[in-house]
């Protein structure tokens, strides 16, 4: 006889939703993302020191301090 389980429920699996390590694709393209979107004139999310004005190097100080608000689905 087979269980049936609801479609919401979450049996069985291990949940990834605390995983916080991303492949190198993942970095590059988050690290990508948020560069473009300062350098489009998006709000810096953290204090930024006077001779940093690179984008990448503005996106990889927030990606490191886990301050940007994108996410990745794995599927």
């Amino acid at each position: 006889m087979r269980k049936v389980y609801n479609r919401d429920q979450n049996v069985g699996r291990p949940s990834r939703v605390n995983n916080m390590r991303y492949t190198r694709f993942e970095r590059a393209r988050i690290i990508g993302a948020r560069a473009l979107q300062i350098s489009m004139g998006a709000p810096v999310l953290m204090k930024v020191p006077d001779n940093l004005i690179d984008p990448i190097d503005i996106a990889i100080m927030e990606f490191e301090k886990g301050m940007l608000p994108i996410t990745v689905r794995r599927g």
